[in-house]
């Protein structure tokens, strides 16, 4: 490893997300999808913007695409975590890669995830809170009985932790 590099986590998410991130692009690219054709439909014909809706039905389509079929794999070859006794560590993104780190002991809650359809495929995402202007950190897309066991034990870490977390 080169010096100055961090490795990558050691775990992957559920290879159920692929599913998952599919599906929600598809139901994000049917809800676009929906308010350009009513757009379109009360729109009058003949005018300079029936040339440029085209032109954004093509761009649109071109974009949902790409998120349905290759943006799923590649942020599930991407996206990896790891939680070790003194720290949490996350790598996300699929066009980007966003590397965050937060040592136990400045996390302040954590908090498990089900939506609608992550529940459909078995999954929930943990949101790590810490004393980081940065933000909260989050893993996703792990199996949900994972995500309990990984929640649990987090607890159980950061409770043992003197201090409070600031």
């Amino acid at each position: 490893m080169p010096h100055g590099r961090l490795r990558e986590p050691a775990h992957r998410v559920s290879p159920r997300a692929v599913r998952y991130w599919t599906v929600n692009s598809l139901i994000g690219g049917v809800v676009t999808w929906a308010v350009l054709f009513a757009v379109a439909w009360f729109l009058p014909e003949g005018r300079w913007w029936s040339t440029a809706l085209v032109w954004l039905f093509v761009v649109v389509m071109a974009v949902n695409v790409v998120e349905v079929v290759l943006e799923p794999a590649i942020r599930f070859r991407r996206t990896r975590w790891e939680v070790t006794g003194a720290r949490v560590f996350v790598q996300t993104g699929w066009l980007s890669r966003d590397q965050r780190i937060a040592p136990l002991s400045r996390v302040q809650t954590v908090d498990t995830h089900r939506g609608a359809v992550m529940r459909l495929y078995g999954l929930a995402n943990i949101t790590v809170t810490t004393a980081s202007a940065a933000g909260p950190i989050t893993i996703p897309c792990l199996d949900s009985d994972l995500a309990d066991r990984v929640t649990a034990d987090l607890a159980r870490i950061t409770g043992q932790a003197r201090g409070d977390a600031t």
